[in-house]
């Protein structure tokens, strides 16, 4: 049986502070560079709301270090301190950096991590426990995107140089990370493929979405 006690893992979710002009530019035609900010705070708190529901324990990672977190993050910041969870600051220069040392450092707490972006409101809390459920199992977790990269990247082992030399934010994301997983020697599962918001055409899906 596996272990699915909330203490045998940890969900992290990876958030950008809401700043106009630098978060989700993408939709920034569609939606301006105001509509594009108030779109990237209600899918950071859709994620953190699907997250929370699983029962597992929630940290929540910012991009960077600020003096001063900018106004748009009050409703964020809010909701976490309420809901009393971890805020902490990524590490690392590329995506992949950030990510294998967040997992490495879970994991010195907890047997199983998962990190989810904060663009992913299709991660609900039933692929999330699959997600976990896998770990018992496998090195390695990943949640295919419908854009070739992934939603989530869950680990109970973590080895250097598992995450290097990927081309974030292209269509090779997920086959580069396949290869570099073989290559470290981890045993990886594939979860079905989910959805994330980039285009205005994903925002439109979102939005599409029953009211929980």
């Amino acid at each position: 049986m596996p272990d699915s006690t909330p203490a045998s893992a940890v969900l992290m979710q990876f958030a950008k502070w809401p700043e106009q002009g630098r978060v989700k530019t993408r939709l920034m035609p569609a939606l301006g560079a105001a509509g594009a900010l108030r779109a990237h705070v209600t899918l950071t708190l859709a994620v953190l709301d699907n997250l929370c529901a699983t029962g597992y324990p929630v940290q929540f990672w910012w991009d960077r270090e600020l003096e001063r977190a900018p106004d748009e993050a009050d409703i964020i910041v809010r909701n976490l301190e309420c809901a009393g969870l971890e805020q902490k600051v990524q590490q690392g220069e590329t995506l992949g950096d950030r990510m294998q040392a967040a997992l490495r450092e879970s994991l010195q707490h907890y047997s199983r991590a998962v990190v989810i972006g904060s663009d992913c409101p299709s991660v609900d809390p039933q692929y999330v426990r699959h997600a976990i459920d896998r770990l018992a199992e496998f090195d390695v977790v990943l949640g295919p995107s419908d854009d070739g990269g992934y939603v989530l990247i869950g680990a109970s082992r973590v080895v250097p140089g598992m995450l290097d030399d990927i081309e974030w934010g292209t269509e090779n994301v997920l086959i580069q990370t396949l290869a570099r997983m073989e290559k470290s020697g981890l045993r990886v599962s594939l979860l079905e493929p989910r959805w994330d918001v980039d285009e205005p055409e994903d925002w439109a899906r979102f939005q599409r979405l029953p009211e929980a």
